[in-house]
């Protein structure tokens, strides 16, 4: 919720009283946002900035105020003001740019903003009221209050919008360019708390052309840009292991296949599982072991990547993902950069490959983890041919 000032349009070419009008308007819509600021801070600002965005459109796309009035606004609200930061011309601006990159959800938007209608009198209003929930009165006059309202049937990251900072929307109306990519990073930045500038530089990668990468935290874990896309543009979401056919193991039941089993047959066929990784893995051994202060450690399966000069870790889960393989991961991956790791190698990176695996959480439990690790999951040669293939009812028919 938030304040809405109302306004009527000024006539063409601003003058000194309508500067200072708009100034006023604008001023009180800060005071009462920084009033209720210690309660929903972000919100609150978020709310501000979209609602003066919108005011600031709509007087001087159409250049009802002419050139320069943003520089003796924002002028003016510091001589009113003193001390007050983020309303330089420049801020302002981008407040502006912020409002017209999301104007077309602003009819069921849950962005609390400052509205302003269009008046039948082409004059500024004086005595502006900002309010909150209800109708406010002025003498003969009232202020209309307009709450918005999104709705979450077109996917949009309400929660996540709401709780990044306007730095961070900055960064993503500059850089990415589609509606689509825009939710994708806001999404993103709020599920992985990044800094503004590990935002950019993850939009810059074109990070939303690669999303359907396995989950991740390697541009949280790898301080080089460039390395940390080279290191999610190598590995797969999903891997087909398709000379694994659990069929042809005597076990009772298919589901019985444990880890070793998996292990024993990827290292039978341990030429075809690296060309199912790429042509920069080298295999360097299977249960790796290592004595760490009197403690045993198996590493099911060890790669080095020549082109991330880096050692690669794999481990097997024949099920669901559990948070708790990724705490082995990272002492495994501890223990190879304590080890192993040369001096002009990468930080060994560490990959869970699993049965199954819910993304978005996979990412939530990530992002306290300092060490580069990712989730894939396999697919088996009978698994693969059951969604090929139609239901055996309708076999049968087509047989028949």
């Amino acid at each position: 919720m938030s304040d809405i000032i109302e306004i009527g349009k000024i006539t063409n070419g601003a003058d000194q009283t309508d500067i200072r009008e708009a100034v006023q308007s604008i001023k009180a819509a800060i005071l009462k946002s920084q009033a209720r600021a210690t309660q929903m801070v972000n919100h609150e600002q978020l709310s501000l900035y979209y609602g003066i965005g919108r005011y600031i459109s709509e007087h001087t796309r159409d250049g009802y105020w002419g050139t320069g009035a943003i520089a003796r606004i924002s002028k003016q609200l510091k001589a009113e003001l003193p001390g007050l930061k983020g309303f330089s011309e420049e801020n302002i601006k981008l407040m502006r740019r912020f409002y017209e990159a999301w104007k077309d959800i602003e009819t069921n938007s849950v962005v609390a903003s400052t509205e302003i209608p269009q008046a039948t009198t082409p004059q500024l209003s004086s005595n502006s009221v900002v309010g909150t929930t209800e109708l406010q009165k002025s003498d003969s006059e009232s202020d209309s209050i307009r709450q918005l309202q999104l709705t979450n049937d077109d996917g949009f990251p309400i929660t996540a919008f709401l709780n990044i900072s306007f730095s961070h929307h900055v960064a993503i109306f500059r850089y990415a360019k589609t509606y689509d990519e825009r939710k994708y990073y806001i999404q993103l930045a709020y599920n992985q708390r990044l800094k503004v500038d590990d935002l950019e530089e993850m939009i810059k990668a074109h990070t939303y052309d690669n999303r359907e990468s396995l989950p991740n935290n390697f541009f949280k874990t790898i301080p080089d840009k460039a390395l940390a896309m080279r290191t999610v543009q190598m590995f797969k979401d999903s891997y087909l292991l398709d000379y694994i056919n659990v069929e042809d193991i005597d076990v009772s039941d298919p589901m019985d296949v444990d880890e070793r089993v998996m292990e024993s047959k990827i290292v039978m066929n341990i030429k075809n599982f690296i060309m199912t990784f790429g042509k920069s893995f080298t295999y360097k051994g299977h249960q790796v072991h290592y004595d760490k202060l009197g403690h045993d450690h198996w590493i099911d399966l060890l790669f080095y990547n020549r082109e991330l000069k880096s050692l690669v870790v794999v481990e097997l889960k024949k099920g669901q993902f559990k948070p708790s393989y990724l705490g082995q991961l990272a002492a495994y991956l501890r223990i190879l950069d304590d080890e192993e790791r040369l001096p002009d190698e990468n930080p060994s990176v560490g990959i869970i490959l699993c049965k199954k695996a819910d993304k978005a959480y996979v990412e939530y439990v990530l992002q306290d983890y300092v060490k580069p690790m990712g989730v894939a999951t396999y697919q088996q040669m009978q698994n693969r041919l059951k969604e090929l293939l139609p239901p055996e009812e309708e076999m049968k028919r087509l047989i028949e």
